[in-house]
């Protein structure tokens, strides 16, 4: 029987789940205390012959041992008895081994690897009976998600003076924010970051002027931030919310055992006052759980937090690629525990199963990420505020948000008229102006090239700025060639990236 999970239609309240009912108990099995030692046949026979019990009914051994000799005499067998002993003790080992198998097949796989302290001692006979993380895995398929389904994802700068973990330590600032939907109607996942500098209202709690979203959380808690990205993309629903402590990226990396990602430059930074220290190489590594921290914190002067926003965009895809590995699929009921401490989730646990169970079938062309579209102003007193602006973008907020304003028009430029970054991976300098000729020819009128992409790359890959995968689909028609990436991960100031790889010929 498969399990819809409905989403509650009221953001951030919590919906009732119907209890979970195992269908069936899993059978208790006693072990006595006392255990049966072996003894040759021989001796079994002699002592029954000697020892004859004063009941007329005889014992269990007895009755055992006078079976084979029962069959012995009345089918006539030729063979000799020790052989017909044998014979029977084996066909009854393979009895018992298909009784034990069949058992096994119809019983649930039932763990308390995830059982606390409390989950053990505190229940009550009047406390409805929640299902434990190890049963409710074992059925992961039995959950799909119902309806299109917002969840606002945070993660938490470090509070001073709490211990991680605890409530406390989420009410700081949102480090990073991401706004990420579901979509069972079209088997899709979409990721839209929100730059933590910008520029919001918080009317609810009395400020003048404008702040930045990364106030929110710190202000009035996962509510209000919910709320205010809610109103700023016009009024999108939002279902549910998760927090992220300060050590939770680095417990679930470890947990992961390590990601692999592409470090493009090398960054060092040292703050003793939040005690933030940077220390990393470029190149292609496995990253530890604090490494992973650093990569994603690490922020460049000048350049506000867009690229920062790249690379947690691309540490969000090699951890769904990580999640996806046959060796982690065990692990996840662990996880749980862990999600316990160093996450804050008004998530039940059966519609968790349903969002696992749903990026587990995810296909790897419909998990699609971009950035909120906006500028930094040159005019703000904060060189890294960034405006909000939804000029011509109906389409994103349509299949990221799941909302249509009425009035806003989505872009309609052909491909050959978008802005086109040329970044050469390839490790052949001559590629570049060979590729921008081919497209020059091809009618293409805005195009540009970047600095080589410091990773050699074996194929050409069409990275897809702002969301629209159907435009890197036409540019791959026209170069008749490379993977697309729908992700900000390519130039900042283009609409597509093309980094040339080897296969150009």
């Amino acid at each position: 029987m498969i399990k819809q999970v409905e989403w509650s239609e009221n953001p951030l309240t919590s919906q009732q789940v119907v209890e979970f009912e195992p269908e069936v108990k899993p059978q208790q099995l006693q072990r006595t205390e006392n255990q049966v030692t072996a003894s040759p046949v021989e001796d079994l026979e002699e002592e029954v012959e000697l020892n004859p019990p004063a009941n007329p009914n005889r014992s269990v051994v007895e009755s055992v041992g006078a079976i084979p000799n029962q069959l012995y005499e009345r089918l006539g067998l030729t063979m000799p008895r020790w052989l017909l002993w044998i014979m029977t003790v084996v066909i009854g080992i393979i009895l018992s081994g298909l009784l034990v198998s069949i058992l096994a097949l119809w019983t649930p796989l039932w763990s308390n690897l995830d059982r606390t302290d409390e989950d053990l001692g505190t229940t009550t006979k009047d406390e409805v009976k929640i299902p434990l993380p190890g049963e409710l895995w074992s059925k992961l398929s039995q959950y799909q998600l119902s309806r299109p389904m917002n969840i606002l994802i945070m993660g938490i700068e470090p509070v001073n003076g709490t211990v991680d973990g605890s409530p406390e330590s989420f009410a700081g600032k949102s480090d990073t924010m991401l706004l990420v939907r579901l979509n069972p109607s079209d088997k899709s996942v979409r990721v839209l970051s929100i730059p933590k500098d910008t520029m919001i209202a918080i009317p609810e709690k009395g400020e003048k002027g404008l702040t930045k979203v990364s106030d929110a959380n710190a202000k009035g808690g996962p509510v209000l931030a919910a709320r205010v990205v809610s109103r700023t993309l016009n009024n999108a629903p939002i279902d549910r919310y998760i927090r992220i402590s300060t050590s939770g990226l680095r417990q679930l990396v470890d947990q992961l055992g390590g990601v692999e990602v592409f470090v493009p430059q090398s960054m060092e930074y040292k703050d003793s006052s939040s005690r933030l220290s940077i220390n990393l190489v470029s190149g292609w590594q496995t990253l530890n759980g604090e490494q992973a921290e650093q990569f994603v914190r690490f922020r460049e002067p000048g350049l506000g937090d867009l690229p920062r926003v790249q690379r947690q965009q691309a540490l969000i895809a090699a951890l769904l690629q990580r999640l996806n590995s046959p060796t982690v699929l065990p692990r996840l009921p662990q996880l749980t525990r862990l999600m316990r401490k160093y996450f804050d989730s008004n998530l039940k646990m059966e519609e968790m199963m349903a969002l696992v169970n749903f990026g587990l079938n995810l296909d790897r062309d419909n998990f699609q990420m971009t950035v909120l579209p906006g500028t930094f102003s040159r005019f703000s007193k904060d060189p890294d505020s960034y405006w909000l602006n939804m000029t011509g973008q109906q389409s994103l907020l349509n299949d990221y948000v799941g909302v249509n304003v009425p009035g806003l028009k989505p872009d309609m430029r052909q491909v050959p008229n978008l802005k086109i970054a040329i970044q050469n991976a390839s490790n052949q300098p001559q590629l570049t102006e060979k590729v921008i000729a081919y497209l020059k020819h091809k009618g293409f009128t805005n195009i540009y090239k970047v600095p080589d992409w410091p990773d050699t790359q074996r194929q050409t890959q069409i990275v897809v700025q702002k969301g629209n995968r159907q435009v890197g689909v036409d540019l791959q028609k026209v170069l008749g060639l490379g993977q697309i990436e729908v992700a900000a991960i390519g130039d900042l100031e283009s609409d597509l990236t093309i980094r040339i790889g080897k296969d150009w010929k």
